[in-house]
């Protein structure tokens, strides 16, 4: 008997050869986007929130790092541990101190932002849960583009300081703040 491929096994093996180009090309096309979006660029480091008693509103803390060579725009963050979660900013105007609500915050290519007490912040309101000093509280965060970071925030107590610190802040602009039920408290969007 010969050894030589009948017609037969010529057309597996070309069949075969077509079906592989095929698996090839369609999982080209469908890792491709992927892998072109890249991975996620930034990094967080010393998450931890300030809890506060009674529901109160928390504030939670990072150092976010930007490794890409493209700024990183942060437009949100949320927690399945709180109704409402909101990017702020303490700023001073005529010796007082307030919060407001920013829509964004670019993270620079190569750069780092730090959200710390006195400054940036993550708000979080509306516990869903109880919530105290040693829990772990995870934090998505949302970039343009559709990327997310989720963060593991470490909870501690009241006079916990992170990165900065609240002494010397004046709060009294927030006095009698009603903060119950409240989407944008600062009236801002």
């Amino acid at each position: 008997m010969s050894s030589m491929p009948t017609p037969h096994h010529k057309s597996h093996g070309i069949a075969r050869r077509a079906l592989l180009a095929s698996c090839v090309a369609v999982a080209a096309v469908t890792i491709a986007p992927a892998f072109a979006a890249g991975a996620p660029t930034v990094q967080a480091k010393g998450a931890w929130i300030r809890w506060l008693p009674a529901n109160l509103p928390a504030g939670g803390y990072v150092q976010l790092s930007n490794t890409g060579d493209k700024p990183a725009v942060l437009v949100g963050a949320e927690s399945p541990d709180y109704g409402n979660t909101m990017l702020h900013q303490t700023v001073s105007k005529g010796g007082v101190s307030e919060m407001i609500h920013v829509d964004k915050i670019t993270i620079p290519a190569h750069g780092h932002m730090a959200f710390s007490p006195g400054g940036y912040h993550i708000m979080l309101m509306q516990p869903k849960k109880e919530v105290k000093p040693g829990d772990k509280v995870p934090i998505t965060f949302q970039f343009e583009g559709g990327k997310t970071l989720t963060v593991d925030f470490e909870v501690r107590k009241p006079g916990a300081s992170g990165p900065g610190s609240m002494k010397g802040m004046d709060m009294g602009g927030m006095k009698g703040m009603d903060m119950s039920g409240q989407h944008d408290m600062h009236g801002q969007h």
